[in-house]
């Protein structure tokens, strides 16, 4: 898998923690320093520990599902993808405004539900890489957990200028690039195109 890829992968599984950084952003009074540290650590350290723990699922898996291991790529990421696009539709900022108390707002009970949520699909893609050959995982991990990083600080901040219009066009930008992986992934198992 190339870097180029491995960064694709990483921006699309970004784009749900992206978005949830701007409802962030939009429920505290004043965004702090602080915040940006708190906010890219929960979630660029779940997803970089999701795909890992689903990399050993898929390495568990391998002998049993090798002949079919394309499909699968292509299915997870494709319903990854789409349900990205369907949740598009729907999106909103339903988290409470909370300018009195930011502290509560970015506590471990705040921030744990929201960093697990946003990083389920990230233990799907990681089944999916665990049944891809030469992939080095800790670097892979380590790259979407550092552009998760980046992506939630810049989501927070974002949260204070644009608004909730925002969060439907990064979900989107994910569906449509996590699709567009997993039909590259089948195209080149199928023998089809090469990159």
């Amino acid at each position: 898998m190339s870097l180029l890829e491995i960064i694709l992968i990483a921006i699309g599984l970004s784009t749900d923690a992206f978005a949830v950084a701007i409802c962030r952003g939009l429920s505290v009074h004043r965004v702090r320093p602080r915040h940006y540290l708190i906010t890219g650590l929960w979630f660029g350290g779940f997803q970089a520990l999701m795909p890992l723990l689903g990399f050993i699922l898929g390495r568990g898996l391998e002998s049993y599902i090798k002949a079919i291991d394309h499909w699968i790529a292509f299915g997870l990421l494709s319903l990854i993808g789409l349900n990205m696009l369907r949740e598009s539709r729907h999106a909103s900022c339903d988290l409470p405004v909370d300018r009195d108390n930011e502290r509560q707002a970015f506590s471990p009970a705040a921030m744990l539900p929201l960093a697990l949520a946003t990083s389920i699909d990230a233990l799907a893609i990681g089944v999916g890489l665990g049944l891809l050959d030469q992939i080095d995982i800790g670097f892979t991990c380590a790259t979407i957990g550092l552009i998760t990083f980046l992506f939630s600080g810049l989501g927070l901040g974002l949260g204070r200028i644009l608004g909730e219009k925002f969060q439907q066009k990064a979900q989107i930008v994910g569906g449509l690039v996590l699709i567009g992986l997993g039909v590259k992934i089948l195209l080149e198992h199928l023998a089809i195109i090469r990159f």
